[in-house]
Parts: C-alpha cells; structure tokens; sequence
C-alpha cells in the first residue's frame, strides 16, 4: 500500500540522532568514569540503581546487566524508597542515580539520608550543574546534543546514551575482574547460553545399559540388534579389557548392503571403523558439537585413557537444547 508518509525517512533520521549522541558520548569516558569504576570494583557491597520514569526503566537495564557480568546490582524505585525500600541499602553499598535533569525530587529527597548513611554516591545526568551532579561525590556526564523527538521532549537519544554509559561501566568492571564465560554462565544457567556454557559430555551420554557395545568378534547381524535396541545409530566395538576398537554406524550398513556383505557370516570387526572420533566426558557438550559438525558425523563415542564410558548423537545434543 503506497503512503505520502515516509516512515523510513522518519526511522533512519532517528537513528542517525542517536548514534550522533553515542558518538559524543566517548568525550565523557574520562576521569571520573575511571572513579565510578574504581568505587564500584573497591565496593564490598552490592551498586543500587536509582531513576524515575524513563531513567527508571533504563537504570533497570543497567542494574540487570551490572548483576550478569559479576557486580552484584539491582534496582530500587525512588518513589518506593521514601516508603521503605530504602532499607535495602547498607553501609558498603554504592548508589548509581540516573536522571537526565539531573532534579528528580523523588531522588532529591533520599540523598540526606544515604549521605547519613555514609554511602557513595554517583550521579549519571545530562546537566553537571544540576542538584544531583553537585550533591554526588562522582558525576558521569550523559549529555546529548538533541532528542530524536521532533518536539525535543520524549526521552530517545538521552537515555540511549544512559544505556550505554550504563554497559561502559559494566563491561569496563567486568574485564578489570577477569570476570570469565564459565562465571557467566553461572547467573544464566536457565537459557540456552547457560546450557551451552554449563553442560558437559557427561551430563548427556548414555552409559551402561543404554549404551551401545558389542565385541570385535560379534556378527554384523547381532550388531544391527545393538544398534536398534539402543536407538543411537550407531554401536561401538571394543576389546575384551573395554579398550575401544572402532564404530559401526547406520550408514556403514548402508554401504555394506551396496558391497553384498553377508551379515549373517561376517564379523563386525571387518568391517568396523577404526580410530573413530571420540571425546572425553569433562569437556562442554558445545565443544562435542562442534567436533560432530566439522567431521560431518551424527554421534560420538565418549573414552577415558581409550576405554570407552559413553556415546551421544546429535538428537542429545538438541534434546539437551545445545544446538
């Protein structure tokens, strides 16, 4: 449907504002952001993040992304403070208030009591000489040129440039305490990043009776049994002391049945697979993934010291949510 409106042109000019403001914004990483990071690496205790309105709903952002990256960090509602909430903060807490204006009275009216308290306090605004810049005892500077707004008045390039300041800090604190995937991880063992990052081999192979296995001097007929009982694809073929030998696999039958092989007189270990790829059990099922994409194979036998303790196949791994 063809419009006089263009909606593109409006979108496009909006981000141009934006990113014009994220540009200016590096003018602002400087003395006092090394401060802000030093305070809140030094803290014992936990970053409050404090905003009304639309610096409310970004210092929540910021709080979430502080607390997934190792600082512990979460956000209190000003208004909710007056009333209570603000029992949630303790000496060795560092306070982050975030307000463009830099006058947000409900923020205004609590900072006696955290100075009381003897707690840090820094500001993020867009006006170093407002109430918040001069009261805090760091000031980050967010200031931007212009609101993608039209009317200049609803919040769009300034509190993206409190969104970045906000990931500045995160990611800068994050790196000063060589903060690792394996620690990421672990404040998101529920998604699929959790899952790639947290689980290993071990946690998905089948082992014992699940686990597909005959001996070197088996039939191929009773080792398409094996393959069908344990539902993997695939058998693994081992020695008398469990040492692994080699692998048969649904398409090694299909190449047999191509040659005429009598499956009823012929040893599987004729026809096996030697030195079939494997992995150990400690390593993150990621990395048996991958190791399956880049041989171009369905499954896996899992070896320690080459005996054999598991196997997987690809349906694990999307079973597991790995892939």
């Amino acid at each position: 449907m063809s419009t006089a409106f263009d909606y593109c042109e409006i979108g496009r000019k909006v981000i141009e504002i934006e990113a014009e403001a994220l540009k200016g914004l590096t003018h602002f990483i400087n003395g006092s952001f090394t401060q802000a990071c030093q305070l809140i690496n030094e803290c014992h205790g936990k970053v409050i993040i404090m905003g009304m309105g639309k610096s409310g709903h970004i210092g929540n952002k910021i709080a979430a992304t502080l607390a997934s990256t190792g600082t512990p960090a979460f956000f209190v509602h000003p208004g909710e403070a007056s009333h209570g909430d603000l029992g949630m903060i303790e000496k060795g807490d560092v306070v982050l208030a975030i307000s463009n204006s830099g006058e947000a009275s409900e923020i205004l009216t609590l900072l006696p009591v955290i100075k009381r308290l003897g707690i840090p306090l820094i500001s993020m605004t867009g006006k170093p000489e407002s109430s918040m810049a001069k009261l805090s005892q760091i000031h980050l500077q967010i200031t931007v040129n212009q609101e993608a707004c039209p009317l200049n008045l609803a919040p769009t390039s300034s509190t993206t440039a409190t969104l970045a300041m906000g990931d500045a800090l995160a990611i800068a604190l994050m790196e000063a305490r060589g903060f690792t995937a394996d620690d990421f991880a672990l404040s998101h063992p529920g998604g699929a990043l959790g899952r790639k990052l947290l689980l290993r081999i071990s946690d998905i192979m089948h082992t014992g009776d699940r686990l597909p296995v005959v001996g070197e001097q088996a039939l191929i007929k009773d080792a398409l049994l094996e393959v069908s009982r344990k539902g993997l694809g695939m058998t693994a073929i081992i020695d008398n002391d469990q040492q692994l030998l080699g692998i048969f696999t649904d398409g090694d039958l299909r190449r047999l049945l191509d040659n005429h092989v009598d499956i009823h007189t012929t040893s599987i270990g004729e026809v096996m697979t030697r030195n079939p790829a494997t992995i150990s059990a400690d390593v993150l099922a990621a990395e048996g993934l991958k190791l399956m994409e880049d041989r171009k194979i369905s499954g896996l036998l899992v070896t320690d010291n080459g005996m054999l303790v598991g196997a997987l196949n690809m349906h694990d791994l999307l079973k597991a949510g790995v892939m």
